[in-house]
């Protein structure tokens, strides 16, 4: 079984209780299921769920390469420079990321309010990136955009592999075929 969900923002990505928190059972109500991967409590998206392990392996391990796709609000206005640096890999001190895929957007159509909202500065502009990864260290995608000079506001997985989002609102699942990641 492979169950997409839209993760939403402060949900912590486990199904074991915790006191005072959302966790995955609060939206996934069935059993022998855990997450392919994690999304971190203030990241949102797309989250694969599974009963096989090798499966999960498949999904989570680097190795596989299987493309993590993220749009990011980030504050400012990505230069050149900040996105070649994405592309080609960025040095964060314990470790230099991969190449990415990174390009601008425009915000994602179809997008729905983040509960809580991202602060606003009347000052200071945002921009959308989209950026495709292939390795998935502890918030690397924040720790990148930070390190090139335009932090992370908002961040929303998108897709794994040839599996995405697709009309799911937050907290909403879906079974999906696992010969998709083949």
């Amino acid at each position: 079984m492979l169950i997409a969900l839209n993760k939403p923002f402060g949900v912590l990505c486990k199904f074991s209780p915790a006191s005072g928190r959302r966790t995955l059972a609060d939206y996934v109500p069935v059993r022998g299921v855990y997450p392919a991967g994690r999304l971190d409590t203030d990241s949102e998206g797309l989250l694969l769920l599974t009963d096989d392990g090798a499966l999960q392996a498949r999904i989570a391990n680097p190795r596989h390469k299987l493309a993590k796709v993220y749009w990011a609000q980030v504050e400012g206005a990505p230069t050149d420079a900040a996105l070649a640096a994405l592309r080609h890999g960025v040095d964060l001190g314990d470790f230099v990321t991969k190449p990415a895929g990174a390009r601008l957007m425009d915000e994602p159509a179809g997008l729905w309010p983040r509960d809580p909202p991202i602060r606003y500065r009347a000052k200071i502009p945002t921009a959308w990136l989209e950026l495709t990864l292939r390795e998935g260290k502890n918030r690397q995608v924040r720790r990148m955009t930070a390190r090139v000079g335009f932090p992370t506001l908002r961040l929303v997985r998108a897709a794994i592999g040839p599996i995405g989002l697709a009309d799911l609102r937050p907290g909403e699942w879906r079974e999906v075929d696992a010969e998709n990641l083949s």
